[in-house]
Protein backbone atom coordinates (compact mmCIF):
# COMPACT_ATOMS: atom_id res chain seq x y z
CA UNK A 1 0.00 0.00 0.00
CA UNK A 2 0.97 3.78 -0.60
CA UNK A 3 4.49 4.64 1.57
CA UNK A 4 4.10 8.39 1.90
CA UNK A 5 7.61 9.81 2.77
CA UNK A 6 8.20 10.57 6.30
CA UNK A 7 6.49 13.77 5.84
CA UNK A 8 3.28 12.17 4.64
CA UNK A 9 0.96 10.24 7.17
CA UNK A 10 0.32 7.20 5.52
CA UNK A 11 -2.90 6.71 7.88
CA UNK A 12 -3.95 10.09 7.06
CA UNK A 13 -3.72 8.28 2.72
CA UNK A 14 -6.05 5.73 3.88
CA UNK A 15 -8.96 8.11 5.38
CA UNK A 16 -12.08 10.28 3.91
CA UNK A 17 -13.71 7.18 2.33
CA UNK A 18 -17.55 7.36 2.24
CA UNK A 19 -19.57 4.78 4.61
CA UNK A 20 -21.63 2.21 3.13
CA UNK A 21 -23.68 0.56 5.91
CA UNK A 22 -24.50 -2.95 5.31
CA UNK A 23 -20.54 -3.35 4.17
CA UNK A 24 -18.85 -1.63 6.39
CA UNK A 25 -20.57 -4.04 9.18
CA UNK A 26 -19.82 -7.03 6.82
CA UNK A 27 -16.14 -5.55 7.34
CA UNK A 28 -16.47 -5.21 11.14
CA UNK A 29 -17.89 -8.77 11.24
CA UNK A 30 -14.39 -9.98 9.69
CA UNK A 31 -11.96 -8.22 11.88
CA UNK A 32 -13.88 -9.32 15.20
CA UNK A 33 -13.29 -13.07 16.63
CA UNK A 34 -17.11 -13.21 18.29
CA UNK A 35 -17.75 -13.69 14.36
CA UNK A 36 -16.47 -16.67 13.84
CA UNK A 37 -16.77 -19.92 15.31
CA UNK A 38 -12.92 -20.53 16.06
CA UNK A 39 -9.83 -20.83 14.13
CA UNK A 40 -9.28 -24.55 13.10
CA UNK A 41 -13.05 -25.41 13.46
CA UNK A 42 -14.81 -27.14 10.29
CA UNK A 43 -12.35 -28.13 8.14
CA UNK A 44 -14.37 -30.33 7.13
CA UNK A 45 -17.14 -27.51 6.19
CA UNK A 46 -15.60 -24.96 5.80
CA UNK A 47 -17.40 -22.50 6.57
CA UNK A 48 -15.30 -20.67 9.73
CA UNK A 49 -12.61 -18.90 7.96
CA UNK A 50 -8.65 -19.45 8.90
CA UNK A 51 -8.87 -17.85 12.84
CA UNK A 52 -6.81 -14.92 11.24
CA UNK A 53 -5.92 -12.82 14.31
CA UNK A 54 -7.05 -10.12 12.84
CA UNK A 55 -9.67 -11.06 10.19
CA UNK A 56 -10.91 -14.80 11.58
CA UNK A 57 -13.87 -14.87 8.90
CA UNK A 58 -11.50 -14.52 6.18
CA UNK A 59 -10.31 -17.59 4.29
CA UNK A 60 -10.72 -21.45 4.38
CA UNK A 61 -7.87 -23.80 5.89
CA UNK A 62 -10.14 -27.03 4.38
CA UNK A 63 -8.10 -26.56 0.54
CA UNK A 64 -5.44 -25.35 -1.23
CA UNK A 65 -5.87 -23.82 -3.82
CA UNK A 66 -3.67 -24.00 -6.75
CA UNK A 67 -4.98 -21.85 -9.43
CA UNK A 68 -7.56 -19.22 -10.54
CA UNK A 69 -9.73 -19.19 -13.96
CA UNK A 70 -11.62 -15.97 -14.45
CA UNK A 71 -13.80 -15.03 -17.53
CA UNK A 72 -15.27 -11.84 -16.54
CA UNK A 73 -18.00 -9.99 -18.84
CA UNK A 74 -17.85 -5.70 -17.49
CA UNK A 75 -21.14 -4.09 -18.95
CA UNK A 76 -18.86 -0.57 -18.10
CA UNK A 77 -22.42 1.59 -18.78
CA UNK A 78 -24.55 -0.51 -16.28
CA UNK A 79 -21.50 -1.53 -14.11
CA UNK A 80 -22.83 -5.10 -14.32
CA UNK A 81 -20.29 -8.15 -14.32
CA UNK A 82 -20.73 -10.97 -15.27
CA UNK A 83 -18.50 -13.70 -14.03
CA UNK A 84 -17.01 -17.93 -14.09
CA UNK A 85 -14.26 -19.03 -11.29
CA UNK A 86 -12.81 -21.81 -12.10
CA UNK A 87 -10.93 -22.49 -9.03
CA UNK A 88 -8.57 -25.85 -9.05
CA UNK A 89 -7.42 -26.77 -5.43
CA UNK A 90 -6.50 -29.35 -3.31
CA UNK A 91 -8.45 -30.80 0.06
CA UNK A 92 -6.49 -30.58 3.22
CA UNK A 93 -9.14 -32.72 5.13
CA UNK A 94 -12.10 -34.72 3.72
CA UNK A 95 -14.59 -31.86 2.56
CA UNK A 96 -18.70 -32.53 3.01
CA UNK A 97 -18.74 -28.75 2.09
CA UNK A 98 -16.65 -26.00 1.85
CA UNK A 99 -17.13 -22.35 2.07
CA UNK A 100 -15.64 -19.25 -0.33
CA UNK A 101 -15.19 -15.85 0.37
CA UNK A 102 -18.02 -13.74 -1.93
CA UNK A 103 -19.70 -10.76 -0.95
CA UNK A 104 -22.50 -9.39 -3.26
CA UNK A 105 -23.55 -10.67 -6.56
CA UNK A 106 -25.58 -13.35 -7.61
CA UNK A 107 -24.77 -16.95 -8.17
CA UNK A 108 -26.21 -19.24 -10.83
CA UNK A 109 -24.84 -22.26 -10.29
CA UNK A 110 -21.88 -24.31 -8.51
CA UNK A 111 -20.66 -27.41 -9.94
CA UNK A 112 -17.58 -29.38 -8.44
CA UNK A 113 -15.63 -31.96 -11.18
CA UNK A 114 -18.63 -31.29 -13.24
CA UNK A 115 -21.31 -32.12 -11.23
CA UNK A 116 -23.96 -29.51 -10.04
CA UNK A 117 -23.03 -28.87 -6.42
CA UNK A 118 -25.37 -26.98 -3.72
CA UNK A 119 -25.01 -23.82 -2.27
CA UNK A 120 -25.96 -21.42 0.28
CA UNK A 121 -25.42 -17.90 1.45
CA UNK A 122 -24.09 -16.96 4.90
CA UNK A 123 -23.24 -13.23 4.36
CA UNK A 124 -19.28 -13.21 3.09
CA UNK A 125 -19.56 -17.37 2.59
CA UNK A 126 -20.63 -19.09 -0.41
CA UNK A 127 -20.80 -22.68 1.44
CA UNK A 128 -20.84 -25.22 -1.15
CA UNK A 129 -21.81 -29.02 -0.63
CA UNK A 130 -20.54 -31.26 -3.34
CA UNK A 131 -22.30 -34.08 -4.70
CA UNK A 132 -19.93 -36.52 -2.67
CA UNK A 133 -17.11 -35.67 -0.17
CA UNK A 134 -13.96 -34.49 -1.32
CA UNK A 135 -12.03 -36.77 -0.23
CA UNK A 136 -8.39 -35.25 1.72
CA UNK A 137 -5.43 -35.17 -0.68
CA UNK A 138 -7.79 -35.25 -3.97
CA UNK A 139 -7.79 -32.28 -6.77
CA UNK A 140 -10.93 -31.06 -7.54
CA UNK A 141 -12.53 -28.10 -9.33
CA UNK A 142 -15.17 -25.79 -8.58
CA UNK A 143 -17.03 -23.71 -11.04
CA UNK A 144 -19.25 -20.89 -10.07
CA UNK A 145 -21.61 -18.51 -12.69
CA UNK A 146 -22.30 -15.69 -11.16
CA UNK A 147 -23.65 -12.00 -12.19
CA UNK A 148 -24.52 -8.81 -10.75
CA UNK A 149 -23.29 -4.91 -9.57
CA UNK A 150 -20.05 -5.81 -7.68
CA UNK A 151 -20.17 -3.94 -4.32
CA UNK A 152 -17.46 -1.70 -2.66
CA UNK A 153 -16.29 -2.23 0.62
CA UNK A 154 -15.30 0.03 3.29
CA UNK A 155 -12.56 -0.96 5.80
CA UNK A 156 -12.82 -0.83 9.22
CA UNK A 157 -10.27 2.42 9.19
CA UNK A 158 -12.29 4.07 6.94
CA UNK A 159 -10.97 3.23 3.19
CA UNK A 160 -12.39 2.26 0.13
CA UNK A 161 -11.45 -1.28 -1.55
CA UNK A 162 -13.06 -3.63 -4.03
CA UNK A 163 -14.44 -3.11 -7.37
CA UNK A 164 -14.79 0.26 -7.52
CA UNK A 165 -16.84 2.27 -10.11
CA UNK A 166 -14.99 5.30 -12.15
CA UNK A 167 -16.21 7.81 -14.82
CA UNK A 168 -15.11 5.43 -17.57
CA UNK A 169 -14.82 1.82 -15.98
CA UNK A 170 -13.66 0.65 -12.41
CA UNK A 171 -10.82 0.67 -10.92
CA UNK A 172 -10.01 -2.65 -8.61
CA UNK A 173 -7.88 -2.96 -5.22
CA UNK A 174 -8.30 -5.37 -3.14
CA UNK A 175 -6.42 -4.89 0.39
CA UNK A 176 -7.58 -6.71 2.64
CA UNK A 177 -10.49 -8.13 1.99
CA UNK A 178 -11.82 -6.39 -1.50
CA UNK A 179 -11.26 -9.32 -3.82
CA UNK A 180 -14.38 -10.86 -2.21
CA UNK A 181 -16.57 -8.34 -4.44
CA UNK A 182 -15.78 -9.86 -7.69
CA UNK A 183 -14.40 -13.27 -7.30
CA UNK A 184 -15.23 -16.11 -5.30
CA UNK A 185 -12.42 -17.48 -3.59
CA UNK A 186 -10.20 -18.77 -0.45
CA UNK A 187 -9.21 -14.69 0.52
CA UNK A 188 -6.60 -14.88 2.71
CA UNK A 189 -2.61 -14.18 2.04
CA UNK A 190 -2.05 -17.70 3.51
CA UNK A 191 -3.22 -19.16 0.38
CA UNK A 192 -1.59 -17.98 -2.90
CA UNK A 193 -2.37 -19.21 -6.52
CA UNK A 194 -1.48 -19.03 -9.97
CA UNK A 195 -4.23 -17.19 -12.11
CA UNK A 196 -5.48 -16.45 -15.48
CA UNK A 197 -7.67 -14.05 -16.90
CA UNK A 198 -10.20 -13.07 -19.61
CA UNK A 199 -11.81 -9.91 -19.36
CA UNK A 200 -14.20 -8.80 -22.14
CA UNK A 201 -14.80 -5.05 -22.06
CA UNK A 202 -16.58 -2.59 -24.55
CA UNK A 203 -14.06 -1.80 -27.82
CA UNK A 204 -11.96 0.93 -27.00
CA UNK A 205 -11.40 0.13 -23.33
CA UNK A 206 -8.58 -1.60 -21.87
CA UNK A 207 -9.23 -4.20 -19.21
CA UNK A 208 -5.92 -5.04 -16.81
CA UNK A 209 -4.87 -7.48 -15.07
CA UNK A 210 -1.57 -9.23 -13.61
CA UNK A 211 0.98 -10.27 -15.24
CA UNK A 212 1.23 -10.74 -18.76
CA UNK A 213 -1.16 -9.95 -21.96
CA UNK A 214 -1.05 -13.18 -23.85
CA UNK A 215 -3.55 -11.66 -26.60
CA UNK A 216 -6.82 -9.69 -27.20
CA UNK A 217 -9.97 -10.07 -29.70
CA UNK A 218 -12.42 -7.99 -30.62
CA UNK A 219 -15.56 -9.22 -31.74
CA UNK A 220 -19.22 -7.89 -32.15
CA UNK A 221 -18.13 -4.37 -30.29
CA UNK A 222 -16.60 -6.01 -27.20
CA UNK A 223 -12.72 -6.70 -26.94
CA UNK A 224 -11.75 -9.98 -24.57
CA UNK A 225 -7.95 -9.24 -22.94
CA UNK A 226 -6.25 -12.68 -21.78
CA UNK A 227 -3.76 -12.59 -19.05
CA UNK A 228 -1.45 -14.60 -17.37
CA UNK A 229 0.03 -14.80 -14.05
CA UNK A 230 2.09 -17.29 -13.26
CA UNK A 231 3.97 -17.11 -10.15
CA UNK A 232 1.93 -17.30 -6.56
CA UNK A 233 0.11 -14.82 -5.65
CA UNK A 234 -2.33 -13.71 -2.84
CA UNK A 235 -6.02 -12.79 -3.96
CA UNK A 236 -5.67 -9.39 -2.46
CA UNK A 237 -3.03 -8.42 -5.04
CA UNK A 238 -5.22 -9.49 -7.85
CA UNK A 239 -6.66 -6.92 -10.50
CA UNK A 240 -9.05 -6.52 -13.11
CA UNK A 241 -8.73 -3.01 -13.69
CA UNK A 242 -10.81 -1.18 -16.24
CA UNK A 243 -11.07 2.10 -18.35
CA UNK A 244 -9.31 4.42 -20.86
CA UNK A 245 -5.83 3.88 -21.01
CA UNK A 246 -2.86 4.95 -22.82
CA UNK A 247 -0.55 1.96 -22.64
CA UNK A 248 3.13 1.94 -23.09
CA UNK A 249 5.78 -1.12 -23.18
CA UNK A 250 9.28 -1.53 -22.54
CA UNK A 251 12.12 -3.31 -20.91
CA UNK A 252 14.82 -2.85 -18.17
CA UNK A 253 18.26 -3.16 -19.01
CA UNK A 254 17.88 -6.84 -18.16
CA UNK A 255 15.23 -7.48 -20.28
CA UNK A 256 11.73 -7.20 -17.91
CA UNK A 257 9.35 -6.38 -19.48
CA UNK A 258 7.60 -3.23 -18.20
CA UNK A 259 3.71 -2.60 -19.23
CA UNK A 260 2.09 0.74 -18.10
CA UNK A 261 -1.06 2.32 -18.20
CA UNK A 262 -2.01 5.63 -17.90
CA UNK A 263 -5.43 7.05 -17.85
CA UNK A 264 -4.71 10.29 -20.28
CA UNK A 265 -5.85 12.70 -17.89
CA UNK A 266 -3.04 12.20 -15.79
CA UNK A 267 -0.41 10.98 -18.41
CA UNK A 268 1.62 14.62 -18.22
CA UNK A 269 2.22 14.61 -14.56
CA UNK A 270 3.08 10.96 -14.19
CA UNK A 271 5.78 10.53 -17.37
CA UNK A 272 8.51 12.27 -14.45
CA UNK A 273 8.27 9.47 -11.61
CA UNK A 274 6.91 6.87 -14.08
CA UNK A 275 9.90 6.93 -15.76
CA UNK A 276 12.40 6.18 -13.08
CA UNK A 277 10.71 2.61 -13.17
CA UNK A 278 13.57 0.95 -14.35
CA UNK A 279 16.17 2.52 -12.77
CA UNK A 280 14.21 1.91 -9.72
CA UNK A 281 13.95 -2.18 -10.23
CA UNK A 282 17.29 -2.28 -11.37
CA UNK A 283 18.77 -0.73 -7.92
CA UNK A 284 15.85 -2.71 -5.64
CA UNK A 285 16.83 -6.15 -7.17
CA UNK A 286 20.66 -5.32 -5.67
CA UNK A 287 19.71 -4.67 -2.68
CA UNK A 288 16.90 -7.23 -2.67
CA UNK A 289 18.12 -10.19 -4.90
CA UNK A 290 16.38 -10.57 -8.47
CA UNK A 291 12.59 -9.27 -9.20
CA UNK A 292 10.60 -11.61 -8.35
CA UNK A 293 8.07 -12.02 -11.10
CA UNK A 294 8.13 -12.05 -15.04
CA UNK A 295 6.94 -8.64 -15.33
CA UNK A 296 6.72 -5.50 -14.18
CA UNK A 297 4.34 -2.38 -14.61
CA UNK A 298 2.12 0.44 -13.37
CA UNK A 299 -1.85 1.47 -13.65
CA UNK A 300 -3.03 5.05 -13.03
CA UNK A 301 -6.38 6.27 -13.35
CA UNK A 302 -8.18 9.62 -12.47
CA UNK A 303 -8.79 10.42 -9.10
CA UNK A 304 -11.49 7.35 -8.48
CA UNK A 305 -13.66 8.62 -5.96
CA UNK A 306 -13.32 7.49 -2.34
CA UNK A 307 -9.53 5.87 -3.21
CA UNK A 308 -6.82 8.09 -2.08
CA UNK A 309 -4.38 5.56 -1.80
CA UNK A 310 -1.95 3.28 -4.02
CA UNK A 311 -1.82 -0.16 -3.74
CA UNK A 312 1.06 -2.91 -4.98
CA UNK A 313 -1.17 -5.07 -7.10
CA UNK A 314 1.28 -7.75 -8.35
CA UNK A 315 3.31 -6.63 -10.79
CA UNK A 316 1.28 -3.53 -11.67
CA UNK A 317 1.03 -1.25 -8.73
CA UNK A 318 -2.16 0.66 -8.84
CA UNK A 319 -2.33 4.80 -8.32
CA UNK A 320 -5.38 6.47 -8.08
CA UNK A 321 -3.47 9.47 -9.68
CA UNK A 322 -0.41 10.54 -10.49
CA UNK A 323 1.96 9.64 -8.19
CA UNK A 324 5.16 10.75 -6.27
CA UNK A 325 8.90 9.16 -7.24
CA UNK A 326 8.56 7.64 -3.75
CA UNK A 327 5.33 6.38 -3.92
CA UNK A 328 6.55 4.20 -6.95
CA UNK A 329 9.49 3.09 -5.45
CA UNK A 330 7.53 1.83 -2.86
CA UNK A 331 4.88 -0.03 -4.36
CA UNK A 332 8.01 -1.50 -6.21
CA UNK A 333 9.73 -2.38 -2.93
CA UNK A 334 6.61 -3.88 -2.30
CA UNK A 335 6.70 -6.66 -5.08
CA UNK A 336 9.93 -8.21 -2.81
CA UNK A 337 7.88 -7.68 0.46
CA UNK A 338 4.29 -8.35 0.59
CA UNK A 339 3.84 -9.38 -2.69
CA UNK A 340 6.61 -12.54 -3.07
CA UNK A 341 7.40 -12.71 0.96
CA UNK A 342 3.85 -12.75 2.12
CA UNK A 343 2.57 -12.26 5.74
CA UNK A 344 1.30 -15.66 7.20
CA UNK A 345 -1.82 -13.17 8.44
CA UNK A 346 -2.91 -9.96 8.87
CA UNK A 347 -0.81 -9.27 12.37
CA UNK A 348 2.61 -9.12 9.95
CA UNK A 349 1.58 -6.43 8.02
CA UNK A 350 4.52 -4.43 9.28
CA UNK A 351 6.64 -7.17 7.22
CA UNK A 352 4.99 -5.32 4.08
CA UNK A 353 5.04 -1.64 5.20
CA UNK A 354 8.23 -1.38 7.17
CA UNK A 355 10.12 -2.99 4.57
CA UNK A 356 8.68 -0.73 1.74
CA UNK A 357 8.82 2.48 3.94
CA UNK A 358 12.92 1.67 4.83
CA UNK A 359 13.22 0.99 0.93
CA UNK A 360 12.49 4.81 0.28
CA UNK A 361 14.89 5.65 3.64
CA UNK A 362 17.37 3.79 1.73
CA UNK A 363 16.57 4.88 -1.79
CA UNK A 364 16.90 8.66 -0.11
CA UNK A 365 20.00 7.98 1.87
CA UNK A 366 21.56 6.63 -1.67
CA UNK A 367 20.33 9.60 -4.26
CA UNK A 368 21.95 12.91 -2.12
CA UNK A 369 18.77 13.33 0.36
CA UNK A 370 18.88 12.49 4.17
CA UNK A 371 20.27 9.54 5.99
CA UNK A 372 18.91 6.76 6.67
CA UNK A 373 19.72 8.00 10.56
CA UNK A 374 18.64 11.25 10.26
CA UNK A 375 15.30 10.08 9.19
CA UNK A 376 15.00 7.74 12.06
CA UNK A 377 16.06 10.76 14.41
CA UNK A 378 13.40 12.67 12.98
CA UNK A 379 10.44 9.95 13.49
CA UNK A 380 12.01 9.45 16.79
CA UNK A 381 11.92 12.81 17.85
CA UNK A 382 8.02 12.94 17.72
CA UNK A 383 6.40 13.29 21.19
CA UNK A 384 5.22 10.19 23.16
CA UNK A 385 1.41 11.19 22.58
CA UNK A 386 2.52 10.92 18.52
CA UNK A 387 0.22 8.45 16.88
CA UNK A 388 3.79 6.70 15.78
CA UNK A 389 3.83 5.08 19.23
CA UNK A 390 0.43 4.11 19.65
CA UNK A 391 0.64 0.43 19.52
CA UNK A 392 3.55 -2.06 18.40
CA UNK A 393 4.06 -2.52 14.82
CA UNK A 394 4.51 -5.97 15.55
CA UNK A 395 1.25 -6.47 17.08
CA UNK A 396 -1.72 -3.83 15.33
CA UNK A 397 -4.40 -5.06 17.42
CA UNK A 398 -7.07 -4.50 15.28
CA UNK A 399 -8.05 -4.47 11.84
CA UNK A 400 -8.38 -0.35 12.21
CA UNK A 401 -4.29 -0.39 12.96
CA UNK A 402 -3.35 -2.24 10.24
CA UNK A 403 -2.74 0.36 8.30
CA UNK A 404 -1.65 3.00 10.62
CA UNK A 405 2.26 4.99 11.39
CA UNK A 406 3.22 2.06 13.81
CA UNK A 407 3.05 -0.31 10.55
CA UNK A 408 4.87 2.17 8.22
CA UNK A 409 6.97 4.11 10.13
CA UNK A 410 7.82 2.43 13.33
CA UNK A 411 8.04 -1.13 11.03
CA UNK A 412 11.04 0.90 9.65
CA UNK A 413 12.67 2.10 12.51
CA UNK A 414 12.88 -1.77 13.41
CA UNK A 415 14.75 -2.41 10.50
CA UNK A 416 17.15 0.71 11.16
CA UNK A 417 17.69 -0.61 14.53
CA UNK A 418 18.50 -3.70 13.15
CA UNK A 419 21.07 -2.29 11.25
CA UNK A 420 22.52 -0.01 13.82
CA UNK A 421 22.77 -3.45 16.14
CA UNK A 422 24.07 -6.13 12.87
CA UNK A 423 26.37 -3.63 11.09
CA UNK A 424 25.58 -3.06 7.48
CA UNK A 425 27.13 -5.73 6.00
CA UNK A 426 25.02 -8.52 8.26
CA UNK A 427 21.85 -6.15 7.44
CA UNK A 428 22.16 -6.30 3.63
CA UNK A 429 22.80 -9.64 3.86
CA UNK A 430 19.96 -10.38 5.29
CA UNK A 431 17.95 -7.70 3.65
CA UNK A 432 18.65 -9.64 0.57
CA UNK A 433 18.53 -13.10 2.13
CA UNK A 434 15.39 -12.97 3.40
CA UNK A 435 13.68 -12.21 0.22
CA UNK A 436 15.47 -14.82 -1.65
CA UNK A 437 14.95 -17.67 1.35
CA UNK A 438 11.25 -16.66 1.06
CA UNK A 439 10.82 -16.05 -2.18
CA UNK A 440 6.82 -16.71 -3.25
CA UNK A 441 6.34 -18.38 0.31
CA UNK A 442 4.36 -17.13 3.26
CA UNK A 443 6.85 -16.16 6.64
CA UNK A 444 5.98 -14.82 9.92
CA UNK A 445 7.54 -12.06 12.52
CA UNK A 446 9.14 -15.42 14.11
CA UNK A 447 10.44 -16.58 11.05
CA UNK A 448 12.12 -12.78 10.45
CA UNK A 449 13.27 -13.03 14.01
CA UNK A 450 14.84 -16.30 13.41
CA UNK A 451 16.19 -15.90 10.72
CA UNK A 452 18.17 -12.81 11.65
CA UNK A 453 19.57 -14.09 14.48
CA UNK A 454 20.97 -17.05 12.49
CA UNK A 455 22.34 -14.75 9.64
CA UNK A 456 23.82 -12.73 12.91
CA UNK A 457 24.49 -14.90 14.53
CA UNK A 458 23.30 -13.80 17.93
CA UNK A 459 20.51 -13.54 20.08
CA UNK A 460 18.37 -10.54 19.14
CA UNK A 461 15.87 -10.62 21.96
CA UNK A 462 15.87 -7.56 23.43
CA UNK A 463 15.84 -5.36 20.21
CA UNK A 464 12.60 -7.13 18.77
CA UNK A 465 10.84 -7.05 22.34
CA UNK A 466 11.95 -3.22 22.60
CA UNK A 467 11.22 -2.21 18.78
CA UNK A 468 8.64 -4.62 17.66
CA UNK A 469 6.40 -5.59 20.58
CA UNK A 470 6.97 -2.65 22.81
CA UNK A 471 4.68 -0.51 24.50
CA UNK A 472 5.43 3.57 24.02
CA UNK A 473 8.43 4.78 22.87
CA UNK A 474 10.99 2.50 23.07
CA UNK A 475 14.11 3.87 24.81
CA UNK A 476 16.83 5.42 22.70
CA UNK A 477 19.64 2.95 23.29
CA UNK A 478 18.51 -1.37 22.62
CA UNK A 479 19.61 -3.94 24.24
CA UNK A 480 20.07 -7.38 21.82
Amino acid sequence: MEGPSPARSPAAARRGAAPLGALLALLSCLALSACASGPGQGAATGADGVGDPIFPRLGNRGYDVAHYALRLDYDVERRRLDGTAGITATAAAELRSFSLDLAGLTVREVTVDGRRATARRTTDKLVVRPESPVRKGAVFRTRVDYDGTPRTLVDPDGSTEGWVPTDDGALVVGEPAGSMTWFPGNNHPSDKAAYDFAITVPEGWTALANGELRDSRTRAGRTTFRWHSGEPMAGYLATATVGKFEVTRSTTRSGLPLLVAVDPRVAKRSAGPLSGMARMLEWESGLFGPYPFSSAGAIVDHEPKDVDYALEVQTKPVYPDAPDRLTVLHELAHQWFGNSVTPKTWRDMWLNEGFATYAEWLWTEQHGGDSAQRTFDKTYAKGEDDPVWEFPPGDPGTAENISDDPVYERGAMVLHELRKTVGDRTFFRILKGWATTYRHRNADSHDFIAFCEKEAGRDLGGLFAAWLYGEGRPARASSP
